[in-house]
């Protein structure tokens, strides 16, 4: 347990062997065994350069670019980098914000502000859209029409169908999250010009490494600003662009359309705060860390990371394919390996890949989908990847001799009965009491069998179980 209050200061390298005899109990951010939450290219040296670029503007504040020039040339240099490989032009502007789900935020703000006139505004998105869109419309009072796709992909003239006079935005992804599958972006966009209405191409996950697989000979639709229709574009620099985290950027394709993004108030007897983006103190060091790493790497980099991602999606995929008990359920187009059962347990499986090395991420059934495991594979996979396929056939094997997992009996439950002693009690039974993550195949499968809005409160109460001061 740390104090981080003592009565009196701690030496520093004290402080730091706490840190990282706390870091020790984290999951692994390099290596190539993690498939979800950290994109890392196994490139020496470049943690190094970005941790001493971070350092060089750690103080440096976002909110005034005339007191910091520095970081404004910076966030320029980054958006025209953006701007040119995803089919930007001269008119193209953009802001740098701290992370996707800021940028998708701010998509839907600048929609939503460009039409004071419409009271009750709409956003309508595929049903495999991120999340983030949910968020966004829940912060800015918008009205989400979620459209049920054909297949994996976004459905264009089910999403045409949907846009009413009150819809502001139109929005799709490329790829989309869960099955780094890439919507029919072109049809969409034709459609929502054709209607008068914004269109935003969620590319946080994947955009910066698409163009470069397009260039390698993937089949892959066109997907970015060099669309007709296309209005705005969201890349993730802390994604495959492998910067540090708190990075990402939201295009425009010009000037009138970022307008509304930004807020302006004066009036009152401080400063006149203006933001384009949602922040207003901002740290500059991811900034610079973002900097660094694009320059350090470089396009023809950039393309060698998107070959060793390429042969490791390859790897992998045929050793879901060939393994008895699993099938790969969405094409193994872009950097996304997503598989399902096809006989065995899939959340057990998560659990004997964990007790393996390899790191996955379960995602529940939702409506005709069922559950499936998804990797996230960046460059350093590629070394890793051989070893996947004996892994696998051995975590089926045992998947499938465990069985599947026995589900605690529940009373019947309603979002409105979770209280926090029955979160309590639940971690307790399930054995996470203790903060001992390795096991949640009967997590997994309780959140697997409960309507969404129940997932939402379970899952509600256990993070703010564990979000707790550790002393008072």
């Amino acid at each position: 347990m740390i104090d981080a209050l003592p009565e009196k200061g701690v030496p520093a390298e004290q402080v730091l062997a706490e840190l990282r005899e706390l870091r020790g109990s984290d999951l692994p951010t390099h290596g190539g065994r993690l498939f979800a939450y950290v994109y890392d290219p196994a490139l020496d040296g470049l943690d190094e350069l970005a941790r001493a670029a971070h350092a060089i503007s750690s103080h440096v504040n976002g909110l005034d670019p005339t007191a910091f020039p520095s970081l404004l040339a910076m966030e320029n240099a980054l958006v025209g980098a953006a701007a040119r490989l995803l089919g930007g032009s001269d008119g193209t502007v953009g802001s740098v914000t701290s992370g996707g789900t800021e940028s998708l935020i701010l998509a839907v703000k600048a929609a939503r502000d460009a039409h004071p006139e419409i009271s009750s505004p709409r956003l309508v998105i595929p049903s495999t859209a991120h999340a983030a869109f949910a968020k966004a419309a829940h912060y800015l009072r918008v009205e989400l029409d979620v459209v049920p796709t054909k297949g994996l992909k976004a459905d264009p003239q089910a999403m045409g169908a949907a846009v009413r006079p009150e819809t502001v935005l139109v929005a799709a992804s490329a790829p989309s999250y869960a099955h780094g599958v890439v919507d029919p972006i072109p049809e969409i966009a034709a459609l929502a010009a054709e209607r008068g209405v914004r269109f935003h191409v969620d590319a946080c996950f994947g955009g910066w490494i698409l163009p470069y697989l397009r260039r390698l000979g993937a089949d892959l639709p066109d997907f970015d600003l060099s669309v007709p229709g296309v209005t705005s574009i969201s890349v993730d620099l802390h994604k495959y662009a492998y910067a540090p985290k708190g990075v990402s950027v939201l295009l425009h394709r010009d000037e009138a359309l970022r307008r509304p993004q930004y807020f302006a108030y004066a009036d009152w007897p401080g400063y006149t705060m203006i933001n384009p983006i949602i922040s207003s103190t901002r740290s500059g060091g991811p900034i610079a860390a973002a900097v660094a790493t694009l320059r350090s790497i470089g396009d023809a980099g950039y393309r060698d990371l998107a070959v060793s991602v390429q042969e490791a999606v390859s790897i992998l995929a045929a050793a879901v394919t060939e393994t008895d008990g699993v099938r790969l359920y969405a094409p193994a187009e872009t950097s996304v390996v997503c598989l399902a059962s096809d006989g065995v347990d899939l959340f057990v499986l998560a659990d004997e890949l964990a007790a393996r090395g390899w790191h996955t991420q379960p995602q529940m059934a939702y409506g005709d989908f069922p559950p499936t495991i998804h990797l996230t594979v960046t460059a350093s996979v590629r070394a890793t990847a051989p070893s996947f396929a004996a892994d696998l056939k051995s975590a089926v094997s045992s998947a499938r001799a465990r069985g599947p997992v026995e589900i605690p009996q529940l009373p019947p439950l309603t979002p409105e009965m979770i209280t926090p002693e029955l979160i309590a009690s639940l971690a307790e039974g399930l054995g996470l009491g203790g903060g001992d993550f390795s096991q949640m195949a009967a997590v997994n499968s309780i959140l697997n069998a409960a309507p969404p809005a129940l997932r939402e409160a379970l899952l509600t109460g256990f993070l703010s179980l564990l979000q707790r001061p550790t002393a008072l």
